[in-house]
């Protein structure tokens, strides 16, 4: 049979007969693969350094007549190693694995592949706020099944100004302004950099990046909610 190589990010492995491992593994090109790791959790073998958790690996298999094909080999290409020195950012990366794993289908495009990466690579930074990669990263997945907000104008076509209050319209999914409001331009330019196609790292270098971000954890927890109706019992 056809042996195929790819990228890999393990989702989640779960012990199997005697010695081996059944994987979930995300990909840029083939979505989500279900392998066998046959003899994996013998001391000796050759498969087990190739497939950490926070690490993306080049992988060889062979798929199966039915869902589950054969892992042949497995190589660390990119091993985020200062993650499991943190107990907060492990129990973090394990929560960003279930939730990508609860959205996506079997065959996601390469998008999630590269958000759960970028997600590793910022845990693994130790100056980077873990409330900033979880805000992050759930606006990419909002994003990615296309529910962005509309962060330029109000309800009524008004472009939104830098010495406005606003509150937040959950249905139309926009700021409208209100006295009163309790989000202001700041807020604002940290949604549009959270869910444009900026590095975590530079929205990290922000002032008062982690104000905003404690004070914008609810409405994001709100617009997941509504838009992202798997994660609700994850949460």
């Amino acid at each position: 049979m056809k042996t195929i190589n790819s990228q890999g990010i393990i989702l989640s492995r779960t012990n199997y007969a005697e010695a081996d491992r059944i994987l979930t593994i995300l990909t840029p090109k083939y979505g989500k693969l279900r392998l066998i790791a046959k003899g994996v959790r013998k001391v000796k073998s050759k498969l087990a350094g190739g497939i950490e958790l926070f690490s993306v690996s080049e992988i060889s298999y062979i798929n199966g007549k039915r869902e589950i094909g054969t892992l042949v080999s497995a190589r660390l290409k990119t091993n985020y190693a200062t993650i499991v020195r943190d107990i907060e950012r492990v129990q973090l990366g394990y929560e960003l694995m279930r939730m990508l794993n609860r959205v996506t289908e079997d065959h996601p495009e390469e998008l999630y592949f590269n958000i759960l990466n970028s997600s590793f690579m910022a845990l693994n930074d130790q100056e980077i706020s873990q409330q900033l990669i979880y805000l992050w990263f759930m606006a990419q997945l909002l994003k990615a099944n296309g529910h962005s907000p509309n962060l330029l104008s109000d309800s009524s076509g008004q472009k939104l100004i830098e010495t406005g209050y606003y509150s937040f319209d959950f249905d139309r999914m926009n700021f409208n302004a209100q006295i009163d409001g309790i989000y202001n331009a700041r807020h604002i330019k940290l949604l549009r950099l959270l869910f444009g196609d900026y590095d975590i790292q530079k929205i990290n270098n922000i002032n008062n990046v982690e104000q905003y971000t404690a004070e914008l954890k609810e409405l994001m927890l709100a617009m997941s909610r509504d838009h992202l109706p798997q994660l609700n019992n994850l949460r």
